[in-house]
């Protein structure tokens, strides 16, 4: 009976453990559910992306996003950075990533930069108007770790 004890308390543990890493992965599954249309500008085709309605839940609330800061030479600002769900060597601007992996992050105070792997809160904002920025763009953010 007390190793059937152990055993679920160890079950539990884990299945919180992977309920709590998985939370912040989650904003990342569901910003994936992104598609676009072809709009144009005075440069010409662009791709416009249209939000699911799970993204457009998410507008105006506080998420939390685990990934690398992209160190754009000579761009890196401490309160304005570029978060990728994955590594460097394959994100959106350096390999095989697509735009949703990607998001503005403005901070509420500047960090240092790291190439280790960083998890940030702060109110999802969604751009589908300037195609100068992201079209996922986080403000008022802090850093957790």
């Amino acid at each position: 009976m007390k190793l059937k004890r152990t055993l679920f308390i160890i079950a539990m543990v884990f299945v919180s453990t992977l309920t709590v890493a998985q939370t912040s992965n989650n904003v990342w599954r569901d910003l994936s559910e992104v598609t676009y249309k072809i709009g144009e500008d005075d440069f010409g085709e662009l791709y416009i992306p249209v939000f699911s309605d799970k993204i457009k839940k998410l507008e105006g609330k506080v998420v939390e996003a685990d990934g690398y800061i992209i160190p754009f030479e000579g761009m890196f600002k401490p309160e304005h950075i570029i978060l990728s769900s994955l590594p460097l060597a394959e994100c959106f601007f350096c390999g095989s990533g697509g735009p949703e992996t990607v998001m503005e992050v403005m901070m509420k105070n500047p960090i240092k930069y790291t190439s280790k792997r960083v998890r940030v809160r702060g109110k999802l904002t969604l751009n589908d108007k300037d195609p100068e920025k992201l079209m996922y763009i986080v403000v008022d953010a802090e850093i957790l770790n």
